[in-house]
């Protein structure tokens, strides 16, 4: 009887081992999909993260020119021309907002153009059709480069030097 509880006491050893083990890699892998304790720095960063760490922003290059002025190249409003005073822009239907777009595919509080550092970005402020920049539809905040347009339903915006 002894070799028998002997063999059956290594056999729970070894299966409480494997559990334990099981245990450390699936606290692993949480830990690596949520990037628990250090920051993984993967595409742009989100205009929280900007706010927050603005190390995470990539300052462009002295050289490059820098924007002055919000242009309205296509739309009912097309022409108007805003200086940029390094101040948050409310896009939107809504009264208060900064440019009051003329357009009913625009929401009241459609999208905000914000400096960070020497950059602009524009977000999407949970509107119902969307804000485009380049022909993509905003998921998160992305820096605005000049001349590249940003679309709010009928209307399209540019930065300018």
């Amino acid at each position: 009887m002894n070799d028998l509880s002997l063999t059956v006491t290594i056999l729970r050893f070894g299966f409480l081992i494997l559990m334990w083990i099981m245990v450390f890699s699936v606290v692993a892998a949480m830990r690596r999909d949520l990037v628990i304790g250090r920051k993984a720095k993967v595409g742009a960063p989100t205009a929280r993260q900007a706010r927050r760490h603005p190390e995470l922003v990539d300052e462009p290059a002295p050289s490059k020119a820098h924007a002055r002025e919000l242009v309205v190249t296509e739309g009912p409003l097309a022409g108007t021309t805003l200086e940029l005073s390094g101040t948050p822009i409310l896009l939107g239907r809504a009264q208060e907002a900064t440019l009051v777009l003329e357009d009913d595919y625009a929401s009241g509080r459609h999208a905000r153009l914000f400096p960070q550092g020497t950059r602009w970005f524009i977000e999407d402020l949970g509107s119902t059709n969307g804000t485009y920049l380049g022909g993509t539809q905003l998921t998160r905040a992305l820096p605005v480069e000049l001349g590249v347009p940003v679309r709010i339903g009928k209307t399209v915006i540019e930065l300018r030097p």
